[in-house]
């Protein structure tokens, strides 16, 4: 976590220079130095509906594409502040042991981390240990956070202290088969996801994509959903038959598993 570690000693001063690194494709300039913390305060903002910016970049599988790694799946990518930290090893771990489930849904999974790659490959020795796992889903090294800065995982504090190199937050970004942004999760460095969610709010996702219904709170698989308010009770009876209408504003119905 990045809130209780030391922080990473503050870089040599200096320009960067204007060629990217072969392997990371750079739309900006890393945060390598004091001076570019300086003068940027503005991330970039990435909307849901937007496209998933594409990288290239090293990974504990091998270098990928990211929107060749996708392919015509389901994506969800996920970021964590630093390799050997506490909070970070658990979610990993938990993520791994839900890789079926994330499979049956057409969902590959990706890891990134503020860290390189020698690193990753063993902090996952670590992993698998301490969870009973085996992590098979490539984590993305980041050490020059080129890839934090375009997903916008960097905290604004880091940035207004211009003279550290900063972590990451754990955003988590789920992205559908075309590569548009669906849905955004983010937390602090202090605190763990619910893997269980990402899972549910994938599965909403699916269920509303191919039904053309909504879901109201709390929902899972298999309970009732909404008729959008746009669809009349009499189009929703010819279309999902039972309708249950509570207000002509709120009509359930039950599109099975």
């Amino acid at each position: 976590m990045a809130s209780y570690l030391p922080r990473t000693a503050p870089r040599a001063l200096g320009y960067l220079k204007s060629v990217a690194r072969p392997n990371v494709a750079h739309t900006r300039p890393a945060f390598h130095t004091r001076r570019f913390l300086a003068t940027s305060t503005e991330q970039p903002r990435l909307r849901l509906g937007a496209t998933a910016p594409n990288f290239k970049a090293k990974t504990t599988i091998g270098d990928i594409d990211f929107h060749e790694y996708i392919g015509n799946s389901w994506a969800i990518l996920f970021s964590h502040p630093k390799d050997y930290t506490p909070v970070c090893t658990t979610e990993l771990g938990a993520f791994s042991k839900l890789k079926g489930e994330f499979d049956r849904r057409g969902v590959k999974m990706i890891g990134l981390s503020a860290d390189d790659l020698g690193n990753h490959e063993k902090w996952v020795s670590d992993i698998n240990e301490i969870s009973k796992t085996n992590v098979t889903f490539p984590i993305i090294a980041d050490s020059d956070r080129a890839i934090a800065y375009k997903y916008d995982m960097i905290a604004q504090e880091d940035i207004d202290k211009k003279n550290e190199l900063p972590l990451t937050i754990r955003s988590v970004f789920v992205i559908d088969p075309s590569k548009k942004i669906r849905l955004t999760m983010l937390y602090p460095a202090s605190t763990g996801r619910n893997s269980a969610e990402v899972l549910r709010v994938i599965d909403s996702l699916q269920t509303t994509d191919k039904k053309g219904v909504a879901t109201p709170i709390d929902w899972n698989v298999g309970d009732d959903v909404i008729i959008p308010v746009p669809v009349s009770t009499e189009d929703a009876k010819k279309k999902f038959g039972d309708v249950r209408e509570v207000k002509p504003y709120l009509r359930y119905t039950n599109v099975g598993k």
